[in-house]
């Protein structure tokens, strides 16, 4: 595999990356994934790169600020083999065609040791500053990383940096496989490896070593070769190093589906160590490892976050906010039990769907990406007011709202929520380019006593509300086609709204006392309305009236009643429902006239 190599000034300003083949790259200070950020001389855009498969092309940019030097020459454009190397300020960035191989069948070490994560914590840095240095920029640094391949490539720096005494680090994914011939077997998958150095030598990572690790889930150092200078000792397996350890990244095995993730750091005993002077034993790696298990459990750490992070970006599809707000600090068990509850039931169904379909009908996907949109409407309007979605069926939504948490002000949000919905459809009918052009909506909402939580069979279960509340407001919604009221209400949520929801906020009118089709108990039905400054169509002395129409229809004084619908505005059509029903009847109640008027369709 090809890599490119960037080394600043400091142990820490350095990354490695593999070279995708004839795919144009920018390397510059910017702080994308070829970026080097740590230099000032190099500018945002400096240089463009290809990588033919055997060559780099590297090529300067127009504008750059500062010369790019290749074999001590400023130069603009040229093309670098593997092993050499060009400069940008003060970063040199070498082109390195080194392999990487798992050598399982290494030696068994001369010494072999096993440190405990307990022990290691027991260990005292004797010259802590360089590596305080180190672990004070790893949230920073390793918190930046936009996915597993760069916090990669960043870890095995820090690993470098943090351990002068170490030529290699390497991040490899383990776990352990079933195999019928030869029982159970371990799979690696080495995710990124670096060099401190560019060498000749191939990576040989010990498949022994790191097996053992895997084994024990905790670190584990071999060592090949003693301090002593070698004067005819060969060297063994392992090539150009004398020892080599494995720290296990905690937890790590819950944050990926590729195995888990062990640190593997490799190294020689006869190097200069300014950074820990005062050593007394060249060969005592304690502080390495303790240093290598403190960045592990960072990672761990983080790993485990970013996991849970995608599980909330997931059930955040299938559950509402104030779900996953309770269910981040209680049992989902408990959380999710169905017990009784007062709820507020909103069933909003999308009207126009059946003509759009009919223009739409060879263009499907353009039909579900409107319905999708009109469907978001609702349920944005629903989330954003602290609901929880209950269903979908088809073209409608259903939210409610009085659990997990009880709600004091749960009739207002559903109110609020409602009314939303309802701003927003008619804003997009005056938008002909709008996805909602066209579409209307009918929203019904119920107020009482229900169940709600997780609601199913054994096989399958959804988070959702059930009883006579949720199938009455259903039954509302399909009720605003017939009193041509885009929102109606039941009697205990309109007496919640009128009690304790601002006049600013909403306006509350009665319409009619029906028996609604396969029902035997009447229902009063009202509408919510939004405040005289958003629909100053009907005034509050235009309600009134109503009011006052509405209570001589009941009593049967139905020419009163007709009179005072007729001192309303022409353009709402709410009122046609009594007016219609009162000329229909010659004005005269029917025989024993009770104030309910009985609808024979849903």
């Amino acid at each position: 595999m090809a890599d490119l190599i960037a080394q600043g000034q400091e142990p820490q300003q350095r990354w490695r990356r593999a070279l995708p083949e004839n795919e144009p790259l920018a390397l510059g200070r910017s702080g994308a994934a070829w970026g080097v950020p740590w230099d000032p001389h190099v500018s945002r855009r400096h240089a463009e790169l290809r990588f033919d498969g055997k060559t780099l092309a590297v090529a300067r940019v127009a504008g750059s600020r500062n010369p790019i030097y290749f074999r001590g020459k400023a130069i603009d454009r040229f093309q670098v083999a593997a092993g050499e190397h060009f400069v940008i300020g003060g970063t040199s960035f070498t082109f390195s065609d080194q392999r990487m191989s798992l050598a399982a069948d290494s030696p068994l070490p001369v010494q072999q040791q096993t440190f405990s994560s307990q022990y290691l914590k027991q260990v005292s840095f004797r010259n802590p500053d360089h590596r305080i240095e180190v672990l004070s920029r790893l949230a920073e640094v390793l918190g930046g990383a936009s996915d597993d391949g760069e916090l990669c490539i960043r870890l095995a720096s820090m690993l470098l940096a943090g351990i002068p005494r170490a030529d290699t680090a390497a991040i490899v994914a383990m776990e352990s496989v079933a195999d019928r011939a030869a029982g159970t077997r371990c799979r690696y998958d080495v995710l990124h490896w670096d060099q401190r150095l560019v060498t000749d030598r191939d990576f040989q990572p010990s498949g022994r070593l790191l097996e053992e690790s895997l084994r024990q889930g905790q670190g584990v150092l071999h060592v090949w070769r003693g301090s002593s200078p070698p004067a005819t000792q060969p060297f063994t397996a392992r090539g150009n190093v004398d020892w080599a350890f494995c720290t296990p990244v905690p937890d790590a095995e819950a944050a990926t589906d590729r195995g888990r993730w062990i640190l593997y750091v490799a190294g020689r005993f006869h190097v200069e160590l300014p950074a820990l002077a005062g050593s007394s034993d060249p060969t005592d790696l304690r502080e390495d490892m303790k240093f290598a298990e403190l960045v592990a459990g960072s990672i761990g750490s983080l790993r485990q976050m970013r996991v849970l992070q995608r599980q909330r970006a997931v059930w955040s599809q299938f559950l509402s906010p104030v779900v996953l707000e309770r269910l981040s600090y209680e049992d989902p068990d408990v959380v999710l039990a169905p017990r009784e509850a007062d709820v507020s039931v909103l069933f909003c169904d999308l009207r126009g769907f059946s003509m759009a379909s009919e223009r739409h009908a060879d263009d499907l996907l353009e039909l579900l990406n409107r319905v999708s949109k009109a469907l978001g409407v609702m349920t944005r309007c629903i989330l954003d007011h602290g609901g929880v979605i209950g269903d979908f069926q088809g073209d409608a939504a259903m939210g409610f709202w009085g659990w997990p948490l009880a709600q004091p002000e749960y009739v207002e949000r559903t109110c609020r929520a409602a009314l939303g919905i309802r701003r927003q459809f008619e804003a997009a009918a005056l938008d002909s380019e709008s996805h909602l052009a066209g579409f209307h909506v009918g929203i019904g909402i119920a107020t009482g006593r229900a169940v709600a939580g997780k609601i199913g069979t054994v096989d399958q279960v959804k988070v959702t509300v059930f009883g006579p509340v949720v199938n009455l407001a259903s039954r509302l919604e399909g009720m605003t086609k017939i009193l041509r009221a885009p929102i109606l209400l039941d009697e205990p949520t309109a007496v919640a709204v009128r009690r304790g929801v601002p006049r600013e906020t909403a306006r509350v009118r009665r319409l009619a006392v029906v028996r609604p089709y396969g029902l035997d108990t009447p229902l009063e039905v009202s509408e919510l309305l939004p405040p005289v400054s958003e629909y100053p169509l009907l005034t509050d002395e235009h309600l009134d009236y109503c009011e006052r129409a509405l209570d001589a229809f009941v009593a049967g004084r139905w020419a009163e009643a007709y009179e005072l619908l007729h001192l309303t505005p022409t353009e709402d059509q709410v009122t046609d429902f009594l007016t219609v029903y009162i000329a229909q009847h010659n004005r005269v109640p029917p025989p024993n006239w009770d104030g309910v008027i009985n609808l024979s369709s849903k």
